[in-house]
């Protein structure tokens, strides 16, 4: 492998020192010092702790009116344990039937359970310990299962149920890229994405995972030693989610002292961003910038709603749903951006009923009032404005501007459909071009796009033009003049646009003016995702310009709280993720240098960069990157064991196995360290100790198909075949491509049998 140029010491001495704001540029006039960035400021504490929360109950009594709401509306009845009044899936034991075994799900005495029996492997037992989701979701509800595994994460089941469709489904996008998938008897187990169970509830940074959403205080802590702790006070969102802890107001209502010490801010008259935030910090797709948030606390302070479009289009050009998302398409909304809407302006608080914007009740969601009560002109003659009948589908506001549309990432096989949140204009062409489905199509299928554009244009004549941002997403241009747009409210169509935008731009390449130009105003924008992208941009290409440099420093200057910067360093940090996945050493390279020149000593950045030297062929600079990451946190299994990687493959056997121990010591579920423990026993011919390590791998880890090869193996040295076959199988179950796998196994069949 090719070194980078200038690689060597060198540039791990620019890694350590490039927080110094030290360096040069040439301008013509000679060398001009660059303006050095302010230190990051230290993280505020904490805005609560968990003992801060008391729970739902606790509200009952003096606020029953709204407890009885809550407790009957789909966030009281979302989830919890596996009881009999909240499963809805068949718990009767009626097997599931795939290709290759069967799943039975069964309650035994109190106890909910899926019993595997799959071929050629011994009986699994996963009990239920909690259900997530109710099955109340109008377009398609479903019901979700977790169980605690031995590490402490508590992860999702595969097996999922369809309360809509009435059957048994999984997720099969990161196996087969199909989507959620009904069961059936041509479906193998490992076609599940989350088998064996992968997908922890709460933050764990080691997994990709659901957040902390699908429950109320769902906490997951690092516990030295034995792995991690999961905790909540309930898998139902209660009142505590979204007005924050509620010990103090308890507090000061059994003093007596409520009246001058109400302990919780009012939800109640907040403007339409913070009474959004409210709930974005469930109902919106979001990035972690940092740890630990809990409700109560500023949203910005710990997610970036706008950032999972860096790297991803979950969105289309016209802000609609391209894969999977929320409701933050509410922010690429007219209603938003025009005018006050937010969410409670349609959706009662506490019962999850149904209002117009005076809070007045209404029957269902798909009552006009909605909609009426802001455009009352509409109602005078329903017809001359919908061209349907007054009575029929056709002249529900709903059905044209907030159709129910199935979202694309989840595929056809599983209803889950949710109403369109951008409320869009019906425009059947354009949105057939932009991939999506026209509302009008979706009542006339007989009609081609073209029929039901002509009809468009017969009955309502030339529409308002789609917004200027959203039309230079949907021409495909990548010039500043078509992606940024400075000057406009249109922060989701303009984050998309930067995206764009910085994809297509090497780091340090000249700007011409009138995309510094735009840069700079989107750099005062008052989106702070729009503000800290565009920011990010400018110092990708042009950091190193004093004016650009001075720039950048008075905005750190002026972010007390480090938000803005967060989300930079998460930019950049991005940047040099891709282009090291991509094997683009130089541009991955400078992609962490700048995040650590906002970051300096930033242990999770130093591993990356490590990383990325020990694809690199550079085994020099990646151990000094991980020793440097360790000695700044020393307590992420995981840095250790790229530690252990890069020692290894520059011949340090020794260093390496103290690294792997150190990860287990921390973790001993650590499924990677023990495999290349294993892996080390193995070459040192202790094939028993090989055989053990290997085996602590596939116990924490049973889907890790590298450890089920080299347990295979290991064995096979020892001659138990027998035992070997199992772990062949598991080994092709979840790695069908290994050719060393499937030889293995064909051998192994050979001497024991199938």
């Amino acid at each position: 492998m090719r070194r980078l140029a200038g690689a060597g010491l060198a540039v791990v001495l620019v890694l350590a020192g490039c927080g110094d704001g030290g360096g040069s540029a040439d301008q013509g006039g000679g060398p001009v010092a660059l303006a050095a960035f302010p230190s990051a400021p230290s993280p505020p504490p904490p805005a609560a702790s968990p003992d801060d929360f008391v729970g739902a109950s606790a509200c009952a009594d003096c606020h029953a009116d709204q407890y009885a709401a809550w407790s009957r509306s789909t966030h009281g009845r979302a989830g919890g344990a596996p009881s009999p009044d909240l499963l809805r899936a068949p718990f009767d034991g009626t097997p599931i039937v795939f290709a290759d075994g069967v799943v039975i799900p069964e309650r035994r005495g109190a106890e909910t359970r899926f019993v595997v029996r799959q071929n050629g492997h011994d009986e699994l037992v996963y009990t239920v310990d909690g259900v997530v989701g109710g099955g109340h979701m109008i377009g398609g509800g479903t019901q979700g299962f977790v169980t605690r595994m031995a590490d402490g994460t508590v992860r999702f089941l595969p097996f999922d149920w369809s309360v809509t469709g009435a059957v048994w489904f999984c997720n099969t996008g990161s196996r087969l890229d199909e989507g959620w998938d009904p069961v059936t008897p041509e479906m193998a187990l490992a076609d599940c994405g989350d088998w064996p169970p992968v997908r922890p509830l709460g933050v764990v940074d080691r997994f990709g995972n659901c957040q902390g959403c699908h429950g109320s205080r769902i906490v997951v802590d690092d516990v030295p030693g034995e792995g991690y702790a999961t905790t909540w006070t309930t898998l139902a969102v209660d009142c505590e989610s979204c007005h924050g802890p509620g010990a103090d107001h308890v507090a000061s209502a059994d003093a007596g002292t409520l009246a001058s010490e109400l302990g919780l801010s009012p939800l109640t008259g907040l403007g339409k961003d913070a009474s959004l935030e409210t709930c974005f910090a469930c109902h919106a797709l979001k990035d972690v910038v940092r740890e630990g948030y809990l409700p109560g606390a500023p949203l910005a302070a710990y997610y970036a709603l706008k950032f999972p479009m860096l790297g991803d289009e979950p969105y289309r050009a016209d802000l609609r749903v391209r894969t999977f998302a929320y409701q933050g398409t509410h922010l690429g909304s007219q209603c938003y951006l025009d005018g006050p809407m937010d969410c409670v302006s349609c959706h009662e608080p506490h019962g999850q009923g149904y209002q117009d914007t005076n809070k007045r009740p209404l029957d269902s969601p798909f009552d006009d009032g909605q909609c009426l009560s802001c455009h009352a002109s509409k109602a005078r003659d329903v017809s001359a404005h919908t061209f349907h009948a007054p009575e029929s589908e056709g002249s529900r506001c709903v059905s044209c501007h907030m159709p129910y549309l199935q979202h694309p990432e989840v595929g056809d096989g599983v209803p889950f459909a949710r109403s369109d949140h951008t409320i869009p204009v019906p425009r059947p062409a354009l949105d057939v071009e932009a991939g999506g489905a026209s509302a009008c199509g979706l009542c006339h299928a007989d009609l081609s796009t073209t029929e039901l554009q002509a009809a468009a244009d017969a009955w309502w004549g030339e529409l308002r033009p789609q917004r200027e941002a959203i039309r230079g997403l949907r021409s495909g241009d990548a010039a500043a003049a078509a992606l940024l747009h400075p000057g406009v409210v249109d922060p989701l169509a303009q984050f998309q646009g930067l995206t764009r935008f910085l994809s297509a731009l090497p780091p340090d390449a000249p700007l011409d003016a009138a995309a510094r130009e735009r840069l700079e105003a989107l750099a005062a924008d008052p989106d702070l995702d729009v503000r800290a992208l565009a920011l990010a941009t400018l110092h990708w290409s042009a950091g190193d310009d004093p004016t650009v440099r001075r720039l950048l420093v008075q905005a750190l200057e002026a972010d007390a709280r480090g938000v803005l910067r967060d989300r930079q360093v998460l930019a950049l940090g991005f940047l040099g993720d891709r282009y090291r996945d991509a094997g683009d050493w130089t541009r991955g390279l400078a992609g962490y240098q700048k995040a650590l020149q906002l970051r300096p000593g930033d242990p999770a950045l130093l591993s990356a960069a490590g990383q990325l030297y020990t694809r690199a062929g550079d085994l020099l600079n990646a151990v000094a990157a991980h020793r440097r990451s360790v000695e700044a946190d020393g307590g992420r299994p995981m840095a250790w064991v790229n530690l252990g990687v890069a020692l290894g493959a520059s011949g340090d056997a020794a260093g390496a196995r103290a690294a792997y121990e150190r990860a287990v010591a921390l973790n001993p579920h650590e499924a990677i360290a023990w495999n290349n423990l294993g892996n080390l026993a193995l070459r040192a011919e202790d094939y028993a100790g090989a055989v053990d390590a290997y085996g602590r791998a596939v116990a924490a880890d049973p889907g890790l198909a590298q450890a089920h090869f080299n347990l295979g193996r290991a064995l096979i040295f020892l001659e138990r075949y027998a035992e070997a076959l199992p772990h062949a199988r598991r080994a092709v179950e979840f790695d069908p491509d290994h050719e060393g796998s499937r030889q293995m196994l064909r051998d192994l069949e050979g001497v024991v049998g199938g």
